[in-house]
């Protein structure tokens, strides 16, 4: 019984590690890559019309406040320039349309912001739903069996040639420019 158990230890301490190694050597490979996000939502071409779609809302809202926030000004500046004149009937009406003309400035502000961000929240989106897809696409073609985000404090290092943020931007671009040549143009009407 002894001898079993000394040649099953052995069998065991030999042939054990033999096995292990064979598995090793049988180990998938793991390809793994890397995307800035960040890279992609600034330079793509879709992600550049956005931005400028962004700003341009951006703009068309600060005009706006601009605007009442000069009336508010103006208000302000007739009620100081006329104090000494106005009734005291007359001084609460203004300080009244002043207070409002403040509380709707205010709530215009609140509402642009939230506005801005909602319309930001939703070209991020876009971008990002189109930005997945083709990364998907990408990893299946380049056969990678991960795909990380390049993003501050998560990947403290990484080999530049796993970095495939420029083919997803360029991809994203040929994507978009290939869904223009296959739209269908419209014909003039005739009439």
């Amino acid at each position: 019984m002894k001898k079993y158990l000394f040649y099953a230890v052995i069998i065991s301490i030999v042939v054990l590690p033999v096995m292990l190694s064979n598995l090793h050597a049988e180990e998938v490979r793991i390809k793994i890559a890397i995307v800035d996000l960040y890279k992609v939502l600034n330079e793509s071409e879709i992600g550049k019309k956005a931005r400028s779609e962004l700003e341009s809302l951006i703009k068309t809202k600060q005009s706006a406040i601009e605007e009442k926030g000069k009336n508010i000004e103006a208000l302000k500046g007739d009620m100081d320039r006329q104090s000494a004149v106005l009734t005291a009937e007359a001084k609460k009406a203004k300080e009244d349309e002043l207070e409002k003309l403040l509380k709707d400035y205010q709530r215009m502000v609140t509402d642009s912001q939230a506005e801005v961000r909602k319309k930001e929240t939703e070209l991020t989106a876009e971008i990002l739903k189109q930005a997945r897809e083709v990364i998907n696409k990408l990893a299946k073609e380049g056969g990678y069996s991960l795909v990380l985000e390049k993003a501050d404090g998560l990947v403290l290092y990484y080999a530049n040639s796993l970095d495939i943020t420029e083919k997803v931007i360029k991809k994203i671009n040929e994507t978009k420019t290939e869904t223009k040549k296959a739209e269908p143009k419209s014909k003039p009407s005739k009439n």
